[in-house]
Parts: C-alpha cells; structure tokens; sequence
C-alpha cells in the first residue's frame, strides 16, 4: 500500500511552483531590511554560496544541454527543476547583495564601477577591515597581491584564499569589459598590457623567467618552457600580470574610499603599485570619488 501511494506521488504531474515555493518570495520591507542587516561573516558566506551554486548550475546545464526540450515525463525534467532553482538561488543571491552593498559609500562607489557587481562588491567590502590596513599594503597583502609574501611549507597561508578568488573575478571582469566606452580598470589593464609585451620583448623580464626556470618544474615539451627559455615570460602570464596590476590599482583606491569613509581623512601616500625599479610610479586619484547623486543612481540601478 505504502509503494502505491509512493508511486502516484512521483507519477503526479506537480508543478514547480508547488514544490519551490520560496523561490517565488516576494521582497517585502521586512526581508529588504533584513538584508541590508546581514553581518559581514554572513555576507562572506553568501558570497561563496553564490559562486559554488554558480560553478554547479553549469556543470547541470552542461550536463542537460543536449536535452534542453525535456518533457515532464522525462526523467531529465527533474534536473531542469534543479537547474533553475540554482539560478533562482543566484537571483535572490544577488539581490541581497546588491541591498547589503547600497547600505555604505564604499558600497556604491564599486558598484558605480563598470566591471564591479553586487556580488563582487559585497564580497570585497565585507572581507577588508579598514581598521586593520592603514596602507592599500595591508589590502594587497590579505589578498594574496604581494609578491614578496611567500607559503612556506608546514605554515599558514599568509593571505586570504577566498578573497583572492574575488579579486582574480575582478580583473577577468575588467578585461571584460574593457571595450566599453565607460569603462576605467579594462583600459587600465590594455595599457599595462602593452607596456608588459614591450619590456618582455625588450628582455627586462629576463630575470623573472630565469627565477621561475630554477624554481619550478616546467615540462620541456610545453609551449610555456619555450618562452622562459628565451628569457621571456608565455603569454598568459603576461595578460595575469596586467590584470594584476590593474586590481591593484582598483584595490588601492578601494582602500582609499573605505579609509576616507571611516576617518574622514586621507591616507598615506604615494600608492606604491610597483616595486620595479624601472617603473615610474606615481598617484592616481580614484575615479568616481566623491560620490555624486548621478553616480550614486548608477549604482542604484546595478544593485
């Protein structure tokens, strides 16, 4: 008897609406508020959440993709019931964080970025403590940005693995973005680019190349070792070391605003974005800073 009751169930035709019915949730005043009330630890949590139901959506639409006319008597509809719900989740996700990230300056001075959502932006402000970096060094330091902080084995990882996910985001970002015409960090990172290609092919990079030829074990039959042993650095480290240089600069004027919020007063300068002797470097204001009502309505729109 139990097994026939068991078998209607599963043959009963029941929408998805029925059996999802917090994905279909009204924001009322109450769960707004509610949001903009989260702790920077659940903000953290929510930002990893959002990015794990990411990564697992796709591995579903990759796996149903090829069945995308399912009908509901096929038992692949059920991972189309999955894989919406995951985009629901990311939906709901991301509009709580877009609430979180309006409740402060920093907040809508990065969504006021081209390249820079809601997810980004809670994610970043909810890691950094303004009260614990008196220098833009701190911030690139916790984020794994500072190439003199090495893991040595059987210690600690001296940076923030999570964040410095986020920001790697936020440089794939910038590149992304970087044909519009309202766009700062994207043609931050062409710039550097190409001022990169150039000192490579010149051989300043030589060092480097030599260095990670003596530190690493790079195939010999690899199109990477064919580079480092011209004295070059391969392509693709070439574009990571632009995007790097490009979120370095949007970290430093990340700490800026928070610092500026929080104080009410500058921080130390120069913002050193380079060690390179050979590079000239030199301070850069923050754009979008002070916050005007027209950008401010920019991040509106965005969060």
């Amino acid at each position: 008897m139990a097994d026939d009751a068991y078998e209607h169930h599963v043959n009963d035709d029941v929408e998805d609406e029925e059996i999802m019915p917090l994905l279909r949730i009204k924001v009322s005043k109450d769960l707004k508020y509610a949001m903009s009330q989260l702790s920077p630890d659940s903000v953290r949590f929510l930002v990893d959440l959002y990015y794990t139901i990411q990564e697992d959506r796709k591995r579903t639409g990759n796996k149903i993709r090829a069945r995308v006319d399912a009908s509901i008597n096929d038992p692949n509809y059920f991972l189309h019931l999955i894989f919406k719900a995951m985009g629901d989740i990311e939906h709901i996700i991301k509009y709580a964080m877009g609430v979180v990230s309006l409740r402060t300056p920093p907040g809508v001075w990065c969504l006021s970025i081209k390249g820079i959502g809601p997810v980004l932006t809670a994610g970043l402000t909810s890691n950094f403590d303004i009260t614990k970096a008196p220098t833009v060094g701190h911030f690139w330091a916790f984020a794994g940005l500072d190439p003199e902080r090495k893991w040595e084995k059987g210690q600690k990882r001296p940076w923030n693995a999570k964040l410095k996910s986020l920001c790697w985001l936020a440089g794939e970002s910038f590149v992304k973005v970087s044909a519009r015409e309202d766009d700062i960090y994207g043609k931050i990172w062409r710039a550097r680019k190409d001022l990169e290609i150039q000192r490579n092919e010149a051989g300043w990079l030589a060092p480097q190349a030599e260095k990670t030829l003596s530190e690493k074990r790079i195939g010999k039959d690899t199109e990477a070792y064919k580079w480092y042993s011209k004295g070059m650095l391969p392509p693709a480290r070439i574009h990571l070391r632009a995007q790097r240089y490009a979120v370095k600069l949007f970290l430093a004027h990340l700490h800026h605003v928070m610092y500026v919020t929080h104080y009410n007063m500058d921080p130390p300068k120069p913002y050193i974005l380079d060690k390179q002797p050979y590079i000239h470097t030199h301070y850069i204001a923050p754009p979008n800073w002070p916050l005007t009502p027209e950008l401010i309505k920019i991040a509106e729109r965005k969060a």
